[in-house]
């Protein structure tokens, strides 16, 4: 089959896949409350044509000739597939409509990043204080409740605004409506300011997209048949706030999966914070055996993935020693360019390996088209020589996979990482 019948191919399946994803009722109120999530069922799954264009970006050689070897293969969900915020690639984040997407695209695992209201209620934000970039909150008279409220760029200051999920309650949430997550720092405007999206996104399906609390993300998870991955956000907020402590903000998020009911081995908590993932291996250990502990080299100046002596917090045997089981790392931790032009396991990522923790690596197509000026951007770091073009994309997986033997890896467009595994039967 040629690539330019692929690509028809592909762009035939995409419709339906499209499709489904908007498939949500209009709600009767601004908001989520009034979507069916115990009611979502998910539809067949499909590629769409990225994963096909991406294979036609590899040099000619043995991956590009398995992934070729795939190209009539029935798509199917797996578990090695996450996505990452939903499908934000092209779908407002932590909404109803990027989940369905990432269903779709056949992630057998889909995340809200956790975050609590005024009033203590958990919401799925990417963080605390992101409201003004991934809703209209500026251009409503919510705007009045920012912690800090809209500024316009002057005298070679950008333009500014903070607005948290603390700074209103759950009622005022369900009223936003969400957007990709951009703002522009050029703006003069609060309309303006609201813009500013990345010319590789797209703003084509945010119209009536749905916000969710982290209780409704377990019902519309459940209902697609995906196991959960929820991360709980750092608080900006200084804790405890008006009396909610970090230690009743890590139970909440638990409390929440035994109301409806998850087993513990369906959900994989995650954290940046070592305080977090404390509670839960003190208080509950069942959800603290699959928790992840989310690592990035920025907190750990000087970090570097192939000197151990660099690694500070993150080195592997203490996190192993105290009952973590899995690290979930930044991409650009866990690999280097090899020899021979390639991309091969770093050794931070053989170091946690052999202290006996699995890997889960973040987040894949969150870099835009790459290019040889860019080298992928930060989370291709590690390789950004080795990293020249769209390729890269399926080179990276196929070593996280192959060489350095990641157990999933989170994406903005779970498709891409659906069809590598089920190509290659993971």
């Amino acid at each position: 089959m040629s690539l330019s019948l692929l690509r028809s191919v592909a762009l035939v399946a995409l419709a339906p896949a499209m499709a489904a994803a908007q498939a949500a009722p209009a709600p009767a109120a601004a908001g989520a409350a009034a979507y069916d999530f115990a009611g979502a069922t998910r539809p067949a799954v499909t590629y769409g044509p990225r994963p096909f264009y991406l294979i036609d970006k590899l040099p000619a050689g043995a991956l590009k000739d398995k992934l070729m070897s795939c190209v009539g293969q029935t798509p199917t969900v797996s578990e090695f597939s996450i996505g990452h915020r939903g499908a934000p690639l092209q779908f407002p984040e932590h909404t109803v409509e990027s989940n369905l997407a990432a269903a779709v695209m056949g992630a057998g695992v889909l995340e809200c990043d956790v975050a609590f209201t005024g009033d203590k209620q958990l919401v799925c934000r990417h963080a605390q204080n992101d409201l003004h970039t991934t809703t209209n909150i500026l251009a409503t008279p919510l705007a009045d409740k920012c912690t800090v409220p809209f500024t316009p760029a002057a005298n070679g200051q950008p333009a500014n605004a903070e607005c948290r999920t603390s700074d209103i309650t759950l009622a005022e949430f369900r009223t936003l409506k969400p957007k990709m997550d951009s703002s522009d720092p050029t703006a003069t405007t609060v309309e303006d300011y609201m813009g500013g999206n990345a010319t590789w996104r797209t703003d084509l399906y945010t119209n009536g997209a749905h916000l969710m609390t982290h209780a409704e993300s377990i019902q519309l998870f459940k209902a697609l048949g995906a196991k959960f991955t929820p991360e709980l956000k750092a608080a900006v907020e200084e804790m405890p706030f008006e009396g909610y402590g970090n230690d009743d903000y890590a139970q909440a998020i638990v409390d929440e999966y035994k109301a409806a009911g998850i087993p513990p081995e369906d959900v994989i908590l995650q954290s940046f914070e070592i305080g977090h993932i404390d509670y839960w291996l003190a208080n509950e250990p069942e959800f603290a055996a699959t928790a992840a502990y989310l690592v990035d080299p920025d907190l750990v100046e000087g970090f570097d993935n192939q000197n151990p002596e660099t690694w500070g917090m993150y080195a592997p045997q203490p996190l192993a020693d105290k009952g973590i089981r899995t690290i979930a790392p930044a991409l650009t931790m866990m690999i280097v360019p090899g020899p021979n032009g390639d991309m091969v396991a770093s050794e931070f990522a053989k170091a946690v390996k052999a202290a006996g923790m699995d890997l889960i690596g973040w987040s894949l197509e969150r870099s835009g088209p790459i290019t040889p000026e860019n080298g992928g951007g930060w989370y291709y770091g590690s390789v950004a020589s080795v990293a020249q073009d769209d390729g890269a994309i399926y080179e990276m997986v196929d070593t996280l996979a192959q060489e350095v033997g990641v157990k999933g890896i989170f994406s903005d467009w779970p498709a891409t990482v659906t069809y590598y595994a089920n190509c290659m039967g993971l």
